[in-house]
């Protein structure tokens, strides 16, 4: 006997950007081949935009080539942007500062966000605390943005030392890279969140998106008339 057919299998919150300023993104980890394609078509049919997070290879390879034709995706990070980028915005700037290359996967998905918004990014990559010497060669010009995040895994000390060194509001989003002891970015997450940096604002572990939308948040409040 076939199980029996699910009934409002996703709700689509169109609404969300009148409220939170935030649109209403798609999480693809979970989530079937069909139900992700179904979710964009009733998107597309609609013309609205949207960001997907978390769309592996493998689930995207499983698509429909006339869904794949819709979506502008980005193997590294893992998401997908439906519909036309939004022009740039007028105002802020973010500079999204990575620690090695093995982050770079929650790195760019920070970056991607940002730029599905039309936020100016800057991306420093593998400029961690190991070489310092790569840091303070980059960190005038990390300075001048708006927000900075900073993306770290193993003891996380990126976060601390731009912390100490820059005047914008650092959001850490700490990784899941390190060896055993790093227990998966737990003890990135709990280094973070112990910086003596003053105001360290700090997020789930490899959640790149979340740190995106923090800095979204902050810049759609500083930017009101």
């Amino acid at each position: 006997v076939p199980p029996p057919a699910l009934v409002n299998e996703f709700d689509l919150d169109l609404l969300r950007a009148g409220r939170i300023g935030l649109d209403e993104a798609l999480f693809c980890a979970g989530k079937t081949s069909d139900q992700i394609a179904r979710i964009v078509e009733t998107m597309a049919a609609q013309k609205q935009p949207m960001l997907l997070t978390r769309l592996d290879e493998g689930r995207f390879a499983l698509l429909d080539a006339s869904v794949k034709s819709l979506l502008d995706y980005d193997p590294i990070s893992r998401t997908g942007i439906l519909g036309p980028r939004r022009p740039p915005r007028e105002s802020g700037h973010v500079a999204v500062v990575c620690a090695g290359t093995s982050d770079l996967g929650v790195s760019r998905e920070a970056a991607r966000t940002l730029a599905y918004y039309g936020v100016k990014v800057s991306e420093f990559n593998d400029v961690g605390v190991a070489g310092l010497h790569r840091l303070l060669s980059r960190i005038a010009d990390i300075r001048d943005h708006d927000v900075v995040i900073a993306v770290a895994g193993m003891d996380a000390a990126l976060v601390s030392v731009l912390g100490g060194l820059v005047r914008a509001p650092v959001i850490a989003a700490p990784t899941s890279v390190g060896y055993g002891a790093a227990r998966s970015g737990e003890t990135a997450l709990a280094a973070a969140l112990a910086s003596c940096a003053a105001g360290v604002v700090v997020v789930n572990i490899d959640n790149g998106f979340g740190a995106a939308c923090a800095a979204l948040r902050i810049l759609n409040r500083s930017s009101r008339p």
